[in-house]
């Protein structure tokens, strides 16, 4: 048994390894955003004109905001997780085609049949907290429903590293003072913070 958990131990905080750092640097980013945005209030992304189009179809009548951008994203083959701006209307829809490294603005005029695609201006610190952020589910396209499997997939093999980690430490005996005294003292600071925040 001792073997098993050490080796499970080790080949899952291995194939963890890229997940836990993105939490671990974007968690970083969005306790310190003074550091990287200190313009307050944080300005808006950037973005910039990627393309300029007439829509080349017809679109229905009568057709929801949410119709249009399908409609639209598929004319671009841009098809994907998306969200539609809540102040669109039938006569103009703005979404956010949404992507790890180049999200998308996409503006639908219905008067002329005018798209306008923004690429937003890549950021480092922006990248890490949409991906922190990022979570699945809730769109109808299987790389997203993949996506939200790994989250769900590194939440419960971190309970798993914690739980095995405790195993570990009290198998061996020259550990389990020192090892008391670590847990104790997280533990108490723990509930010591949600007493008081």
């Amino acid at each position: 048994m001792s073997r098993l958990l050490r080796r499970t131990h080790l080949y899952l905080a291995l194939f963890l390894a890229p997940w836990i750092l993105m939490y671990a640097a974007s968690t970083f980013v969005m306790n310190h955003r003074a550091l990287f945005h200190p313009e307050t209030p944080v300005p808006p992304p950037r973005f910039e004109v990627e393309r300029t189009l007439s829509y080349p179809g017809e679109m229905a009548d009568r057709a929801t905001p949410e119709q249009i951008a399908l409609q639209v994203l598929a004319a671009l083959d841009l098809d994907g997780a998306h969200a539609v701006n809540r102040s669109s209307t039938s006569e103009r829809v703005v979404l956010i085609r949404q992507h790890a490294t180049a999200p998308r603005r996409i503006t639908y005029t219905a008067g002329d049949n005018r798209i306008v695609v923004e690429k937003m201006v890549f950021s480092g610190t922006r990248f890490l907290e949409q991906m922190h952020r990022r979570r699945g589910y809730q769109h109808d396209y299987l790389l997203d429903d993949l996506w939200a499997v790994s989250v769900d997939l590194t939440i419960a093999a971190l309970v798993l590293l914690a739980l095995s980690g405790i195993w570990m430490w009290w198998e061996l005996r020259i550990t389990r003072r020192l090892g008391a005294i670590a847990l104790s003292a997280g533990c108490l600071l723990f509930a010591l913070f949600l007493a008081v925040l």
